[in-house]
């Protein structure tokens, strides 16, 4: 995984169906998922937070830690979303990065997210790994985590 994959919100965009489907380039099997490069390498700062947040929407700090206001509302809703409904919390990955260092961050998420079958990279939005199961999301375009 790669420091410029980690929006200024906590999110881990290399996680990210969108950016997954880019990777594995699912549209050629079939699919038509809307493809992104991460929040970052678009240029967009943070998809998530920008539009509520001056100096995110400025790009004046890299990750919301360094806000005086973190975690702000805006941010502690989105992270309640993620938490029950993808398995993952923003807040919990900007602690780890200010605390342990972006390097350590990025092992640990590697290994976290890693698939036990093949070793890419788990989606957090449904739990799959766009490598081995491709055909569940055929099934259920829109599968989520544990065919919720």
């Amino acid at each position: 995984m790669e420091e410029k994959l980690i929006a200024p919100c906590g999110m881990n965009c290399a996680l990210c169906v969108s950016y997954l489907a880019m990777k594995h380039d699912i549209n050629r099997c079939g699919f038509s998922r809307r493809y992104c490069l991460g929040c970052v390498p678009r240029g967009k700062h943070c998809t998530f937070m920008s539009g509520s947040c001056e100096k995110l929407g400025k790009g004046l700090v890299r990750f919301c830690f360094e806000c005086g206001d973190f975690p702000c509302v805006r941010l502690k809703a989105l992270d309640k979303r993620y938490r029950e409904k993808y398995h993952m919390s923003m807040i919990a990955n900007l602690h780890a990065i200010r605390s342990g260092g972006m390097e350590v961050f990025l092992a640990s998420q590697d290994e976290k997210w890693r698939c036990p079958a093949c070793g890419a990279t788990i989606c957090c939005h449904n739990g799959l790994c766009l490598n081995c199961d491709l055909e569940k999301l055929r099934l259920n375009k829109k599968y989520r985590w544990d065919g919720e």
